[in-house]
């Protein structure tokens, strides 16, 4: 077969500050696919992409391009057999504590919008979906698309693994971006999600871009370029797209691993669980519904009187899982108390995450296992008062050898003041909203 391009003309271009055309980018992301552009072609690529950047124009195709080079689910069956008035999506950029997928996904089923959720697994200090949903005795991640169609018509959700014949040029990309010191690329990012979620053929997608510590965004300004770049994508693509920025300098909600996170989740369905938790659910499924065209929705009701909770109940058992089985627990604990009296006004969400991964709950390579069991469990959060010898946080594991190195990890995590400073207040968890 003779290429219709060379891949080091393409790179040149853009290692000069040129712009690649559409031909040359459907061209080196399907070559790059098949072979026939080798591994430190595509990594002088990704460099020359890290370094130069892209246009709109560019990262459009780009991602167009990933998406071609897999399959496209359909779920517009579902909407014209009246089973659902619409199909929603949720992404998140990943952080500490972040489970709010497991409320959310319930949650706007309960009005009749179709939920897909295809989540992956943790890795390093940010946790996965599918771990902390296969700490519930007999949960399965792996479904069909035929099994996703049936559970989507009768239940409403789903949250399973994403097949592998989304988007396989991205699987292959990432892998090499990891190893080549490319990943902080925003071109190469909001590609790399919005591919896998165009792919999934949603109608309306949520973005939930993280700001803060325990976020891969560090700064409101690098999260706004991110969140406004994926807006723009999905837009181009047809996919209603809108972007919340989210505070994650403090882990979300007082539980951080697998078990805890789904124990955490029941209380929120329940009608219960921390404010910010609830706080962050309920504007991301206000934002769906909105998008899905069901205005003037009260997701907050739903959780309170229990039809989120009855949906949620029949994901489970829809997927084999067994919503009344005892969740799994650790074998050790230990505590970490307050040195001193006055106000918790830090506690950083990397250093939380970082021991969580470090007691179990992570995994620091793709085929690592995880323990279910394993943690952090928050006693304060920023602004609470606290006394000297107060429990801060509980560590949980089955192996208490790891005890010390999460310790490790925790110091400086822990910030206590005389007082709260002056004009402190719980700031809302949403920062910002992008359309």
């Amino acid at each position: 077969m003779t290429e219709p391009f060379d891949a080091v003309d393409v790179i040149r271009t853009k290692r000069d500050g040129g712009s690649l055309s559409p031909a040359q980018i459907d061209w080196v992301v399907d070559a790059y696919t098949r072979g026939a552009v080798a591994e430190e072609q595509m990594s002088a690529l990704a460099m020359a992409v890290f370094l130069r950047g892209m246009d709109r124009a560019e990262i459009s195709r780009w991602t167009h391009a990933m998406i071609a080079s897999g399959e496209r689910l359909d779920f517009s069956p579902l909407v014209a057999s009246g089973a659902r008035r619409a199909t929603a999506d949720k992404h998140s950029t990943g952080g500490v504590g972040d489970k709010i997928t497991l409320p959310l996904a319930p949650l706007v089923a309960v009005f009749g919008v179709a939920v897909p959720q295809l989540s992956g697994r943790g890795l390093g200090h940010t946790g996965g979906t599918l771990d902390k949903l296969e700490a519930v005795p007999g949960w399965r991640a792996a479904l069909s698309n035929d099994e996703m169609l049936a559970q989507l018509r009768e239940v409403g959700a789903v949250i399973c693994a994403a097949g592998s014949g989304l988007a396989p040029a991205d699987k292959k990309l990432y892998a090499l971006r990891d190893v080549t010191g490319t990943v902080e690329s925003i071109p190469l990012i909001a590609s790399s999600i919005m591919s896998k979620k165009i792919a999934e053929g949603t109608q309306a997608l949520v973005l939930d871009v993280k700001v803060g510590s325990g976020a891969f965004m560090k700064d409101l300004g690098s999260a706004r370029q991110l969140a406004r770049t994926m807006v723009d994508l999905g837009t181009d693509a047809g996919v209603r797209t809108t972007a919340l920025l989210t505070d994650m300098s403090t882990p979300l909600g007082l539980a951080v691993g697998n078990a805890v996170e789904v124990e955490e989740s029941v209380e929120v369905l329940a009608g219960g669980g921390p404010a910010d938790v609830v706080e962050l659910t309920v504007a991301l499924a206000e934002e769906m519904l909105a998008a899905s065209g069901v205005p003037g929705a009260d997701p907050a009701a739903a959780l309170r009187d229990g039809r989120a909770m009855d949906v949620w109940r029949a994901m489970l058992r829809a997927q084999g899982g067994d919503p009344d089985a005892p969740l799994p627990r650790a074998r050790e604990t230990e505590t970490v108390t307050a040195a001193e009296d006055g106000v918790l006004t830090g506690l950083d969400a990397y250093r939380v995450g970082v021991a969580a991964w470090r007691l179990g709950a992570g995994r620091a390579r793709k085929e690592d296992a995880v323990q279910a069991g394993a943690g952090v469990v928050l006693h304060a959060k920023p602004g609470d008062a606290v006394r000297a010898g107060q429990p801060l946080l509980s560590l949980r594991t089955d192996t208490p050898e790891r005890f010390a190195r999460a310790r490790e990890a925790l110091e400086g995590a822990v910030v206590i003041e005389p007082a709260a400073p002056a004009g402190a207040a719980r700031r809302s968890v949403v920062l910002e909203t992008v359309r």
